[in-house]
């Protein structure tokens, strides 16, 4: 699916094309594209693998008390429904853009994508509020409380905002048929308006809410740390501000390109040709560096996490060690009940910040 937003470089300037005159920059979409297929391929594979383990090692202890392992869980969860979507644009760019699968799957797996890329900074927004809140600010409520209507409600709107925002997108993505066939996002009318006001719809519910909630947070929790008698690991504080990093670094240069090319949309012929090539020329790149987050959150929130690794371990054991079905009963009772005493106190630990105040 190619997200094309509107190139101005095709406009017409007193009266001629003003790209023939003053475009000289020579950009290697061959490199590109198989720069893209390589990257896709790590993120599906490493990112397959990474959120599958981490949603079938915490659903397991999905009915916990911990707001901030819920959250985990839906992180999780809309990461991995982004990786599943990641083989088509592997195809899709190893074809130039060419797509084969019909218009249901253009419009489906672009709805997955987009409310998924909405959804998954959200859950670390309200996780990282949650684990602030629950460190430093034990007397106020949770943002998930144990009461499980509550938190349901709230995990249910925050994904109902999300594909409130994706569908302002999908409505006009469809399958188009050019010399060849390919999935875009182009709306028939006012198409400067509705790329400007989707694109920032998107910056602000995306990266500017999310990151400043993040930020804030993580900020004001290594604070707390730093200055609370009770906490030990002192030395992985600064792993707090790796997470705000990283979310920075995987979402701003997308953000700034988009928003540059949003600039170009209202004010034609503000930059050279050249600039405005190499702005679409890396747009699918840091669209596709973006998608790291899908590797990264595993690894901040899950395995570096002393309490995951442990239920990691304790879930393969449990699974090595499950005795036949012919086993006797008593025997049966007797491993699991062990196995579910060390779980229980497993359990109590938090999975997320690296221990970080558990």
């Amino acid at each position: 699916m190619s997200f094309d937003p509107h190139n101005s470089s095709y406009d017409f300037y007193n009266g001629t094309l003003w790209f023939v005159n003053e475009c000289t920059i020579h950009l290697d979409e061959d490199g590109r594209r198989i720069a893209l297929f390589l990257l896709y391929l790590i993120l599906f594979v490493v990112g397959l693998a990474e959120n599958t383990v981490v949603v079938w090692v915490n659903w397991r202890r999905r009915h916990s008390a911990n707001g901030v392992l819920f959250c985990v869980i839906n992180v999780s969860l809309s990461d991995l429904m982004v990786v599943f979507t990641m083989p088509f644009f592997m195809l899709e760019m190893t074809m130039d853009k060419v797509w084969l699968w019909g218009r249901f799957l253009c419009k489906v797996t672009h709805l997955v994508y987009v409310i998924n890329f909405y959804s998954s900074s959200l859950f670390l927004a309200f996780m990282t509020l949650e684990r602030y809140l629950s460190l430093a600010r034990p007397n106020l409520p949770a943002c998930f409380p144990p009461n499980q209507k509550r938190r349901w409600l709230l995990c249910a709107g925050i994904w109902l905002l999300s594909l409130v925002l994706a569908l302002l997108e999908n409505v006009h993505v469809d399958l188009l048929e050019w010399d060849e066939p390919g999935c875009y996002m182009v709306p028939e009318q006012y198409y400067t308006e509705w790329f400007v006001s989707v694109s920032f719809l998107c910056l602000i519910f995306q990266f500017l809410v999310p990151a400043s909630i993040i930020v804030t947070c993580n900020v004001l929790i290594a604070r707390a740390v730093r200055t609370s008698p009770d906490i030990q690991n002192r030395r992985d504080v600064w792993l707090v501000h790796v997470y705000s990093l990283v979310f920075v670094a995987c979402w701003l240069p997308y953000h700034l390109v988009l928003f540059l090319l949003t600039i170009d949309d209202l004010e034609t012929h503000l930059f050279s040709c050249n600039m405005v090539g190499v702005l679409y020329f890396s747009f699918s790149l840091v669209q596709c560096l973006s998608l790291f987050h899908c590797i990264a959150n595993p690894i901040l929130y899950n395995f570096l996490s002393k309490s995951f690794r442990r239920n990691l371990i304790n879930a393969v054991i449990t699974r090595i060690s499950s005795p036949p079905a012919s086993t006797p009963a008593n025997a049966v009772v007797g491993n699991t009940g062990t196995a579910a005493v060390k779980e229980r106190k497993l359990s109590n630990t938090s999975t997320s910040h690296s221990d970080i105040g558990a």
